[in-house]
């Protein structure tokens, strides 16, 4: 969020069972603001978006569209870590209930 102005941090908890990535405010609360259903959704680093800047871009964003085609578009914090986000979504995506 501090380098797209309409991008917001959030904190992810991925879920297995069932496939969910939910995401929190950052800032505290128990309640998620939000889920992302992953049944069946496709996971892909993402490495040029139309309208961003060279920083966005840094090998750090990944796309999670789901089953009912929705596109969701995040960023990573390194190149490392979108990789192990990457990995991870696939699995659940794959074998979450």
């Amino acid at each position: 969020g501090h380098r797209r102005k309409n991008w917001k941090v959030r904190k992810f908890v991925l879920r297995d069972d069932p496939a969910y990535l939910h995401y929190y405010d950052p800032a505290g609360g128990e309640e998620p603001l939000g889920a992302i259903h992953l049944r069946g959704s496709v996971v892909t680093a993402v490495e040029d978006m139309p309208d961003s800047k060279k920083y966005d871009a840094d090998n750090i964003l990944f796309e999670i569209i789901t089953a009912n085609d929705t596109h969701y578009y995040l960023q990573a914090a390194s190149s490392a870590e979108r990789t192990e986000w990457i990995r991870a979504i696939q699995a659940v995506a794959r074998t979450g209930k």
